[in-house]
């Protein structure tokens, strides 16, 4: 059956029947095989990696353009990668996140050394999707990172619960086999005296303790400034929209490893950040007027340049690999703690995101993952590596400030208490199961099905299967494909019933009575989407070249209702709830191009193509530019020193046609486009001697500033700030 064939078929059929027929059908070409003649494969997730959706990161590419606070800095050049805010409203643009291939960045799963990572769900969601967070990209320091991995499409399914639009794993650097150990600096300092600078400071040390034991620690503290509060003054469109939000990160980090016996390890780990943001008078509804050092209404000028809000995370974790006489094996547990302590917020109508008070209050996030899979090499006719694996995991939110909400204490509806009775928290449990087979069919073609079974506590099963192959058409052309289901929980402020929204008259569905009111909704389906590409890839010589077509249908997207339940006249107004209410479909191109120009000197490329990012109703899912086209020139001048010089071109950015609240359509400036730009860097990185190294470097070249014109929809696509000409340097003493 061809590749082409397969992809037509249904996933679930593909991918169990691969699973399980597969061996017996090409059993018989192979009835003399022997264990000692086989030759190991890589396991399924080792094959996945290697799918054309999939990009890398090195230690080397983050020491040659390090980024300035967020690792989304650098991950935002990989093809199929963009920066997004949280919704597609336009509101908390500045606040933008990783966003794989348009799906959103609720639909990015963020891992730290294949683990969850889940804080950002410690903040309210509010009724257009919302949250104000920086997202989950931010609580590893750039110095100690060895590679990031970003799987996108297919390949992504098989980390469950989150992964519709793809993965970032962070790998951090593991334990050296002799004592070694560095201090870095770094500084960026933008020309515009109205951006914000950054300094950051980072100590490791890595050493072995005896023979069965090694350790690694360290410590980061990343500073960066606000904007002024008046930065985008003159470029906006009506009152004032905040620049960027500052933020400061402390990191601490201890991996104790353990060696018991051979082929065992252990690993301890405990980690402790803190990200505190430095306020620039943003909010999700509204912003500062004509004077933002003034202050206005609840947002005092007081509150400029403070922390208002932080997020502390906790993490401990256990992990066991093993290699056994029959395969490897790995388990971990893990705790995470996040603590999201702010000031109160208006958490309805127009004063949404607006500071109510000086008081602060806390969400308090845990989540406990414990996963473990076996990986078996098998001879059933064709060489095989079999993986099987379990997952438990467990989320449990307390709110009190987003759920005992006083201002829609009037509201008289079946199962809606008052205010003040209302259970502030609530939990969720994911028990999942999941089985790959990694089956070389030919030393030319590979298939690598899987299944994935994931049961919810609150809505039941879900099944998540996948199909990828690869085909070496000749030494030197490979076709990949694959297509697999994904899915994703409704989150905790979705499903819970004590959750509610009221608009206060602002934000209402046209036809529908003031004030309305949203609901938490228990009986909702996760989100799904189906995910396909196919890809072409030739090698030559160092030369690299490859092109990949991805579809994503998504359907059952959770939205804020538009159906009226109030039909009775129970209560003033109109009330509504979360529903699973929005299909969509997206798709496009990826490519790449690598060019060995000289023995010294590379050229690379990457695009992204955005063909359709549509949902049902014509609306796109993020604003995202219709291409983005990434290009490097890296020359090796010397075995010292090395030089590069970076370009990115985004296309034109077209905004919602229809408001996301009220469904009216839109007119006049929410309507503006964001034009086309590009934007270039320069760098230069030489190492003095084997304990110096340091790094200079000017980004944004050519000082193209863009301003965020509007808050929420009011200046169309015009919603974020892109900062000017910046200089910065790095100097790193190693041990």
């Amino acid at each position: 059956m061809s590749v082409s064939a397969l992809f037509k078929l249904k996933p679930l059929v593909v991918a169990v029947g691969s699973v399980m027929l597969v061996p017996g059908v090409f059993a018989q070409q192979a009835t003399d095989a022997t264990l000692s003649e086989v030759h190991v494969l890589g396991t399924a997730e080792e094959m996945l990696k290697q799918m054309p959706g999939v990009s890398v990161i090195t230690s080397e590419d983050i020491e040659k353009r390090p980024p300035a606070n967020d690792l989304s800095e650098i991950i935002r050049r990989m093809p199929g990668v963009n920066l997004t805010g949280n919704a597609a409203s336009g509101a908390r643009g500045n606040n933008r996140q990783i966003d794989l291939r348009g799906m959103g960045p609720e639909n990015t799963l963020i891992l730290i050394d294949g683990k969850p990572v889940t804080s950002r769900n410690s903040v309210r969601m509010s009724r257009n999707g919302e949250r104000d967070t920086r997202g989950d990209s931010n609580w590893v320091p750039a110095e100690e990172v060895e590679r990031i991995e970003v799987i996108r499409g297919p390949a992504a399914a098989r980390y469950g619960n989150g992964a519709a639009g793809g993965v970032v794993n962070i790998i951090t650097k593991g334990i050296a086999k002799k004592p070694t150990g560095s201090v870095s600096f770094y500084f960026n300092q933008p020309e515009d005296n109205d951006e914000g600078s950054t300094h950051r400071v980072n100590a490791s040390l890595s050493t072995p303790l005896g023979e069965q034991f090694g350790l690694r620690v360290y410590g980061s503290y990343n500073k960066t400034d606000a904007d002024a509060p008046d930065i985008n003054v003159g470029e906006s469109i009506g009152t004032t929209a905040a620049g960027r939000e500052g933020v400061k990160n402390k990191d601490v980090r201890a991996l104790l490893r353990w060696l018991p016996i051979a082929g065992q390890t252990v690993d301890f780990e405990a980690g402790w950040s803190r990200q505190g943001n430095i306020y620039a008078g943003d909010t999700n509804v509204g912003s500062s007027a004509t004077d933002p050092a003034a202050g206005t209404g609840t947002n005092p000028a007081s509150f400029l340049g403070k922390e208002t809000n932080t997020m502390t995370r906790s993490t401990y974790a256990i992990t066991h690999k093993g290699d056994w006489s029959f395969g490897k094996s790995s388990v971990y547990f893990q705790y995470e703690n996040t603590k999201n302590d702010r000031l109160g917020e208006g958490a309805a109508g127009s004063g949404e995101g607006n500071i109510s008070t000086a008081e602060r209050f806390v969400s308090e996030l845990d989540n406990y993952t414990l996963n473990g899979q076996l990986d078996i090499p098998l001879t059933l006719g064709v060489n095989q590596m079999l993986t099987v694996g379990a997952e438990w995991n467990r989320q449990k939110l307390d709110d009190p400030r987003s759920i005992q909400n006083g201002v829609a204490a009037g509201i008289n509806w079946p199962g809606v208490v008052p205010a003040d009775q209302r259970p502030t928290d609530i939990d969720a449990t994911i028990v999942s199961f999941f089985v790959e087979n990694n089956i070389e069919l030919s030393p030319d073609f590979i298939l690598t099905p899987g299944v994935r079974l994931d049961r919810h506590s609150e809505f039941g099963n879900n099944w998540s299967p996948s199909l990828n192959a690869s085909y070496m058409l000749t030494p030197e052309i490979t076709l990949k494909g694959g297509v697999a289901r994904a899915f994703k929980a409704p989150n905790l402020y979705q499903i819970n019933p004590h959750y509610l929204y009221n608009t206060m008259g602002n934000g209402c569905p046209v036809g529908f009575t003031n004030p309305c009111y949203v609901l938490g909704n228990a009986d909702l389906d996760p989100e799904v989407s189906v995910n396909k590409e196919i890809g072409i890839n030739w090698m030559r010589d160092g030369w690299n070249a490859g092109i990949t077509y991805f579809h994503n249908k998504y359907d059952n997207k959770i939205t804020s209702g538009m159906t009226n339940l109030n039909t009775s006249g129970l209560v003033t107004g109109s009330v509504m709830r979360w529903e699973n209410a929005t299909d969509a479909v997206i798709s496009g191109y990826e490519g790449n191009l690598l060019v060995p120009v000289a023995r010294t000197l590379n050229w690379s490329t990457n695009f992204t193509y955005m063909q359709r990012n549509k949902d049902q109703y014509g609306q796109p899912l993020s604003i995202v530019p219709k291409y983005t086209v990434n290009t490097t020139l890296d020359w090796q001048a010397t075995d010292a020193l090395g030089l590069v010089l970076a370009g990115t071109f985004y296309g034109e950015q077209k905004p919602r046609t229809s408001a996301l609240s009220t469904g009216s359509a839109l007119t006049g400036d929410a309507l503006k486009p964001r034009p086309s730009y590009n934007l270039w860097g320069i760098s230069a990185n030489y190492r003095m001697d084997r304990s110096w190294r340091a790094t200079v470097g000017v980004s944004n070249l050519f000082d193209k500033k863009l301003y965020r014109e509007g808050n929420g929809s009011s200046a169309g696509a015009n919603t974020y700030n892109e900062p000017g000409r910046a200089f910065y340097a790095a100097l790193t003493a190693s041990f």
